[in-house]
């Protein structure tokens, strides 16, 4: 039993980890919490589905249809809503409430185009379950949880192993410093966001297809979700943000197994402030760079 829920939690925070190394990245880089990361999440759920319904294409496909979408709604959040802000060199409230605002809009999107009612991807993607004696896993899960870690994974090697990589790492630690060593820190700066809400649109196919509910709100509790794994984490940490996706899993599924599932989503928040007492900057993060590594 106590296996079973573990790899259960272990799946649900993959995708919750997936969530957070995109609100990791913008937060990394900008300085600023990216409230949009759960409309992109939303949308990139939506992307998934009508690929997977309306052109019959299998779901890593979708995922990668997903990411693409995500990274032009990345795009031009940062061309739109981030870039004008960040050039008049305004408050780190003001692009806060812009990405707010966005948040809002893509939700009324989506409201417009696919209405208020549910959705689910097809049966035959919800795929059979394979049964190990001591615990059951489904073929949904593991194209979850793999997903994930290779997502993780190929994001870890691109910023330690690559010249763009080295490039957001440097304009992550000071703009104008990369600047002045060559980097063109716009590029870098567009680029970072579009990679994370393409984490951010593929993580909403996973976990469309995990919970088998899709519809225009729900990027609104995975949202505030991923900024207690930020937290947890440690602000910027992309190691704490990983490691913050499978505890907040395991969490929620223990929770459901062993207590009361109506308390499920408060234990997000619950972590969040027993960790504000207990540690402020995060469980892998340093005091004295507000929580980076």
């Amino acid at each position: 039993m106590l296996i079973q829920q573990l790899i259960n939690g272990l799946t649900l925070g993959s995708s919750y980890a997936v969530i957070a190394l995109g609100l990791t990245l913008v937060f990394g880089v900008l300085n600023i919490i990216n409230m949009a990361h759960g409309g992109i999440f939303m949308i990139g759920a939506f992307i998934g589905l009508l690929l997977v319904t309306e052109f019959q294409v299998n779901i890593f496909v979708a995922i990668l249809g997903a990411m693409v979408g995500g990274a032009i709604l990345g795009y031009a959040l940062e061309v739109c809503a981030l870039r004008p802000l960040r050039r008049k060199q305004v408050s780190h409230l003001a692009p806060l409430i812009s990405t707010i605002g966005v948040s809002i809009f893509l939700e009324s999107v989506a409201l417009l185009i696919w209405g208020p009612q549910t959705r689910s991807f097809p049966t035959e993607f919800t795929g059979s379950v394979i049964d190990f004696q001591l615990f059951k896993i489904s073929t949904v899960q593991i194209i979850s949880l793999g997903t994930a870690i290779l997502l993780m994974v190929a994001l870890n090697i691109w910023l330690k192993r690559t010249k763009i990589g080295k490039a957001i790492r440097a304009t992550s630690l000071s703009t104008e410093t990369a600047s002045l060593l060559g980097v063109n820190t716009n590029f870098i700066i567009s680029l970072t966001v579009m990679v994370a809400s393409a984490l951010g649109a593929a993580a909403g196919v996973l976990v469309g297809l995990t919970f088998d509910a899709i519809e225009p709100m729900m990027g609104v509790v995975i949202g505030f979700k991923g900024l207690a794994v930020l937290i947890l984490g440690g602000l910027g940490n992309i190691p704490g943000a990983m490691a913050g996706g499978f505890i907040l899993g395991l969490a929620e599924v223990l929770t459901v197994a062993y207590g009361d599932s109506s308390y499920r989503d408060a234990v997000a928040f619950g972590l969040i402030i027993i960790l504000l007492f207990w540690r402020p900057q995060g469980l892998f993060g340093s005091k004295d760079k507000g929580g980076r590594p």
